[in-house]
Parts: C-alpha cells; sequence; structure tokens
C-alpha cells in the first residue's frame, strides 16, 4: 500500500514537472511603474519558462475600461507608433512618456508548442506631471478685522498637488498655534485645495503672500502679492453719514418750501374748459355789406 502511494506521488510530480516545462509562464520587475513626464519608462514582461520558439507577443492599453493595441503582429501602433519599442523578448519600453499614457498595460504572450499556451500579466503605469505655476488671487487691502480669502489653483500637475503659503519668504504652518509668528493669527488653511482663509484680520498679517504647489514630480510658485492691513476711521465713516443725512434733510426742506410758494403749480387753459359769451335776449345783428355797417333786427317777445 505504501509502495502503491509512493508510486502515484512519483508519476504526480513527474506529470507536474512535464508541464511546467511545457507551459509559458510571464513575470515582472514591476507592476506599478512611475515616470516623469517626457523621460523613459520600462514595463518589464519576463518570460519565465516557454517552450515554443517563435510565440505570439502582444501588448494592449487599457484606458477607462477601453481596449487598443499597443503592439501587434511585431508593430508598435496607436499613440505609441513613434515612441515606443519591443525589448526582447517582451518588455515593452517607452521612450518619451506623457500624461497621456497613464494606464494600464496588459502583456500577452501565445505559446501554441506549450501545454498551457497562454499566459498574460497587468501592469498599471503612471505618468507624474510637474505643476505649472499656480493661480494665486491675494486681496490687496483689507481692514482690522474682517475677514480675507486668498486662493491658490493648478490643475496640470498629476498626480494632483498639494498647496504651501508663505508671507514674508516664510512658511505659514497648518496650525497657526505651532508657530510663535504666527500664533496670533486667526486663519484655517486647505492644503488639498490651497484655500487660506483668515476670520479676522490683523495688523500683523500684512504682508507679501505666494503660494507653492508640490507634487512627486516637482514644484512651482506664483509670484509675491502684498495684502495691505488698515485701520477703519469709524468716527470719520459716522461724520460722513451724518453729512450726508443733513445734505438730505435741506434738499427736502426746500422742496415743501418752494411747493408751498406755488413754484411747482401749473396752470393750463384748454378747448374744453372754453366758454361761448352768451346770446343777448331779443336782439339780432346782421352785417351788411358795407363794411362796418349792422343791421338791427328786433325780434320782441312780449
Amino acid at each position: 500500500m505504501a509502495l502503491t502511494r509512493l508510486a502515484c506521488l512519483l508519476t504526480l510530480l513527474t506529470i507536474q514537472c512535464y508541464v511546467s516545462i511545457l507551459a509559458v509562464v510571464l513575470k515582472t520587475a514591476n507592476s506599478s511603474p512611475w515616470a516623469n513626464e517626457f523621460e523613459s519608462i520600462e514595463l518589464s514582461c519576463l518570460i519565465e519558462s516557454i517552450s515554443t520558439t517563435s510565440p505570439r507577443i502582444e501588448w494592449k492599453k487599457i484606458t477607462e475600461g477601453k481596449t487598443s493595441y499597443v503592439y501587434f503582429e511585431n508593430k508598435i501602433s496607436g499613440d505609441l507608433a513613434n515612441r515606443a519599442k519591443i525589448r526582447e523578448p517582451a518588455t515593452l519600453v517607452i521612450v518619451n512618456a506623457t500624461r497621456l499614457d497613464t494606464a494600464s498595460y496588459r502583456c500577452e504572450v501565445t505559446a501554441p508548442e506549450d501545454i498551457k499556451n497562454f499566459d498574460e500579466i497587468l501592469i498599471n503605469l503612471a505618468v507624474r506631471v510637474k505643476p505649472v505655476t499656480p493661480r494665486c488671487s491675494v486681496p490687496t487691502s483689507v481692514p482690522v478685522g474682517k475677514s480675507a480669502e486668498l486662493t491658490c489653483v493648478e490643475d496640470e500637475g498629476f498626480p494632483m498637488s498639494h498647496y504651501q503659503w508663505f508671507r514674508n519668504n516664510e512658511e505659514i504652518p497648518l496650525d497657526p498655534k505651532s508657530s510663535p509668528k504666527f500664533f496670533n493669527s486667526s486663519y484655517l488653511m486647505n492644503s488639498k485645495t490651497g484655500v487660506l482663509k483668515f476670520s479676522a484680520v490683523k495688523k500683523e498679517d500684512a504682508g507679501q503672500y505666494y503660494c507653492r504647489a508640490k507634487n512627486e514630480a516637482g514644484v512651482a510658485q506664483c509670484s509675491p502679492q502684498m495684502m495691505e492691513v488698515y485701520d477703519l476711521n469709524v468716527v470719520g465713516i459716522v461724520l460722513g453719514v451724518l453729512v450726508v443725512v443733513l445734505v438730505l434733510l435741506c434738499i427736502i426742506v426746500a422742496i415743501c418750501c418752494a411747493y408751498r410758494r406755488g413754484f411747482f403749480a401749473v396752470e393750463k387753459q384748454t378747448g374744453s374748459n372754453y366758454k361761448a359769451p352768451g346770446k343777448t335776449d331779443g336782439v339780432d345783428y346782421i352785417r351788411t355789406d358795407d363794411e362796418g355797417d349792422f343791421k338791427h333786427k328786433s325780434s320782441f317777445v312780449i
């Protein structure tokens, strides 16, 4: 019985070894490579075992669920036609990577002469893009005690940029209480959106501000912009309001006086208001041919 089990075990091992010899097996040195834009990157597809002398090798690109050929029938195709090559036996080399090359790539090898005649590996490529100069918005002047918002936007970098704000060439910490120089400031800073918001500006918050966008590919920053902080002249504002109110009152009084004196009264005489003079009872005047001579015709009614 023991000899039978041993024989079966040896037979299975022999079959497995035979199958493994006659099977195509792939591996990769890096399943998640990355490169900075415009650099070269290698997507390794290594054939660990194979018996077929001339296997069929294909590369496919998968972007947002859509599959397209990269290498088919011994020819580079698609947008990589002039920027990629195959390094024996099956490694794909992209010479000048761009942000559009970020995708999943599948290496497929078909070996007709092997028992296990097909294998594939999936490689996820990320092309990092350096940030461009961010668009910064800094208010030029803010009164003491009022709120202020500074914004910083950069949408070209990949992965997404994180933001840092600087005042007078000193980095502003996320928590103002962590630095003696910013301890009295009251602000909130979001490093993901680039928004720096002061709830109540103080005199010491004045200065030159600029923002820096940063990711794994590099950094970029905008030019410094000055933010001034000034005191509100409360007395001047109150006096100005009083002057405006007095001027309005004077204008209203003058209009009322003019109206009472009849400056705004308008008399109009229309044709409908005109009444013809009444006819004298019992007397008719008839004009004769002689100028200025009137003949008297009387018709008295007694």
